[in-house]
């Protein structure tokens, strides 16, 4: 199927936020962001987990039960991400690498299951990673399985609302066109908020 040409710049701009965030997860080089390379290490476990304030919302194991101002931890397996229903507590807490990039693997899984999939996932199914290797895999696929959903999609499919049915966005009342979109943005700002992190984890005396 011919890759609707609308289409083509959305991923490209994927293509361009997932590398990019990889790149800065392992190493051993990433762009500057001028086509310069920088050297970077690969993400360790103490970056992954790191709390830079008191009471961040993170990833834990269940036996362990939800961090501060949370009330469940959402996710299969021995591990959960930090959440709360709405109305969400004021302000945001904040929130570490882990949840970040779990959040993220998590997006992306189910929309392409909502998009091209079983339509039937939900969070309590997604496994939650417990440590930042099997975390930066996680993103891998997960950023894949969406990119293949995306293929799939022809000018009546981007035209469409409700083509995705995930269940925690806007996505049932939303043009498919439009939350490509939000995904490409959502991609992009939390590798900001991970490469940012990264880069104060750095910083600090040791």
């Amino acid at each position: 199927m011919t890759t609707p040409p609308r289409l083509i710049q959305l991923l490209e701009q994927f293509d361009f936020a997932s590398k990019r965030l990889t790149d800065r997860m392992t190493g051993p080089v990433m762009d500057s962001g001028n086509g310069t390379d920088v050297e970077v290490g690969p993400m360790t476990d103490d970056e992954y987990f790191w709390e830079p304030v008191p009471d961040c919302w993170s990833v834990r194991r269940h036996k362990d039960g939800p961090g501060a101002r949370a009330t469940l931890l959402v996710g299969a397996g021995d591990w959960g991400r930090d959440t709360a229903p709405a109305p969400h507590p004021e302000p945001a807490p904040f929130t570490t690498i882990a949840w970040r990039l779990n959040h993220l693997n998590e997006m992306l899984t189910l929309r392409a299951d909502h998009t091209a999939g079983s339509r039937s996932l939900t969070r309590d199914d997604y496994p939650v990673s417990p440590d930042a290797a099997s975390a930066i895999t996680a993103f891998s696929s997960g950023a894949a399985a969406w990119r293949a959903a995306l293929l799939l999609a022809d000018d009546t499919v981007l035209d469409t609302v409700g083509h995705s049915s995930y269940p925690h966005g806007s996505d049932p009342e939303s043009l498919f066109l439009d939350l490509i979109w939000w995904v490409n943005q959502e991609v992009l700002h939390h590798a900001a908020e991970i490469a940012l992190l990264r880069d104060l984890y750095r910083a600090q005396p040791h």
